[in-house]
């Protein structure tokens, strides 16, 4: 089934192209059924790529969702233009009354920065509060799931001595949870961060159960409240080139960065890199979408609390 969407957003026609079922708002209101309503506010700098790599994450399910854009007002993207932001995104002032099946909040560049000093936490705070009441799941990644972490639970974020940096391997725990059914025993997923939501925090806080766990990534994924809330500490949604980017972005402004750890080929930056986490990211959404939204969720959204 579909992802639903503007026709004219640019990822629309990309992923037509890669032969992804994706509809246009005229043609869904034809169809008698009601779309989930998912929300993703959207932290990171190019937002194009973001809105791609999750609209393509979300499409691999049997369900047609109802995708709205949202980015915050206390802080203004310098990555992706203004004309972007004013035709496709809305505010949380334009949302707050609403109900959503589903939400994402993504990570955001801002890992050196206390959680405090971040220009635009106090929002983001209201809006994870608001997730409470109004969002029957919400999906945290990466920077978003530290927030959320410490935000909800208390858990201090943790700095690495040195950038995590490419595709590690992660094992399953708890397989009787249906966030992690069909999931190998050992699957792989990228991380690209700064810090980390200490693991043993995490393990002490009665009202987390983690689900995945990396002997060199930490805590990789956890679930709270019957699965109204799930944290994501990685990047699931990546593309095959995101860290390839990432590197030589990095090499370009002479930052200290290692080569993605086993991404390229024999280490070789001049090979394509090797896609080794697209199945666990889709099993991972399709998950989520089916048993924590579309199961969960009222068929009429304003029962939502």
């Amino acid at each position: 089934m579909p992802i639903k969407t503007q026709a004219d957003l640019p990822a629309f026609s990309i992923l037509e192209k890669e032969n992804i079922f994706v509809m246009d708002e005229n043609r869904a209101m034809h169809q008698d059924i009601r779309p989930l309503q998912v929300c993703i506010l959207n932290l990171m700098p190019v937002k194009t790529d973001t809105e791609l790599q999750l609209l393509r994450a979300l499409s691999n399910s049997p369900l047609q969702v109802d995708v709205t854009f949202v980015n915050v007002k206390s802080h203004i993207s310098v990555n992706t233009p203004a004309s972007h932001l004013n035709k496709f995104y809305v505010s949380f002032d334009e949302i707050r009354n609403r109900k959503f099946d589903g939400m994402i909040i993504t990570g955001a560049p801002v890992e050196d920065i206390a959680f405090e000093e971040v220009d635009y936490w106090e929002e983001v705070c209201e809006i994870m509060d608001w997730t409470k009441t109004h969002v029957t799941s919400t999906f945290h990644i990466c920077w978003g799931a530290q927030a959320a972490l410490y935000h909800h639970y208390g858990i201090q974020k943790r700095s690495f001595p040195e950038k995590l940096f490419g595709i590690y391997p992660h094992k399953v725990y708890n397989r009787k949870v249906p966030l992690v059914r069909g999931f190998d025993d050992i699957f792989m997923a990228p991380h690209s961060r700064h810090t980390e939501s200490p693991a043993e925090q995490i393990h002490a806080c009665d009202a987390l159960t983690v689900l995945a766990e990396s002997e060199e990534a930490g805590v990789y994924l956890a679930i709270a409240e019957n699965g109204k809330q799930i944290f994501v500490n990685g990047h699931p949604e990546y593309d095959r080139m995101t860290l390839n980017n990432e590197y030589f972005r990095d090499l370009d402004k002479g930052l200290p960065i290692h080569i993605p750890y086993n991404y390229y080929p024999s280490d070789d930056p001049n090979q394509k890199p090797l896609l080794q986490w697209r199945s666990h990211c889709n099993i991972l959404y399709s998950n989520w979408l089916n048993y924590y939204v579309y199961q969960a969720t009222p068929y009429d959204i304003n029962e939502i609390n």
